[in-house]
């Protein structure tokens, strides 16, 4: 297993009671296993193994990219409200650093989080940005064209899969709606872990993939040999 892979392969806190309408929680009720994680776990939701991901990547349609026609960040409703004043973004915050605090807002007042994409530390939430694995407008290019709004807002707010992560602002306007084929973490560490979440989204939602990005997603598995 490679280190990025040993990083995540850790029990994941139960976060939020979800529907499958929304992806959000019941009005106000905060979980009761709710807590800023220890300063040595991680809660990122660990995608299957290699082996599970391959086989969910052999089932995914091989197409060419849909039109961006009619596409915003607005089909995509995010950050959704979780619980309190709590949304989607400061849950993911809180999820993914180390000494969180936060404020009567739920906004993160001091932390530090570590950049997996980058093998990078930061200490200031205003430096921290949260990714979709795989990006509103590649999932868009992929099939999220057909959805209703329910589903795009899942899409967006998934807590419950490896969708969501705390990353350096950097490495995510670096990335920004690429695929696997365009952009790769430069930490290579990470390169598995990456693989199998993003392969895993797309198997969720019923994505497609490019020929292209199929076969660079082989190649990134093949890191976790």
């Amino acid at each position: 297993m490679t280190r990025g892979a040993t990083a995540l392969a850790l029990t994941a806190l139960p976060l939020l009671a979800t529907t499958p309408a929304s992806g959000a929680a019941a009005p106000g009720a905060a979980p009761a296993a709710w807590a800023a994680p220890a300063p040595h776990r991680r809660v990122f939701p660990e995608p299957p193994a290699a082996d599970v991901v391959r086989t969910e990547l052999d089932r995914l349609t091989v197409e060419a990219p849909h039109s961006m026609a009619g596409y915003s960040r607005a089909m995509f409703p995010h950050w959704a409200k979780q619980y309190g004043e709590c949304d989607t973004r400061e849950v993911v915050l809180s999820r993914d650093g180390r000494e969180v605090t936060q404020d009567s807002a739920c906004r993160a007042t001091t932390g530090t989080w570590y950049s997996e994409y980058d093998d990078k530390t930061i200490d200031s939430a205003s430096k921290v940005d949260i990714d979709h694995m795989v990006p509103l407008a590649n999932g868009w290019r992929s099939g999220a064209d057909t959805w209703d709004t329910a589903k795009r807002k899942r899409f967006a707010n998934d807590l419950d899969n490896s969708q969501l992560i705390a990353v350096s602002a950097a490495s995510n306007r670096s990335k920004g709606d690429q695929a696997p084929d365009q952009w790769a973490p430069p930490n290579t560490f990470y390169w598995c872990t990456y693989s199998r979440a993003w392969t895993h989204i797309k198997s969720l939602y019923g994505l497609s993939v490019t020929a292209i990005e199929r076969t660079r997603l082989i190649e990134m598995l093949n890191t976790c040999d």
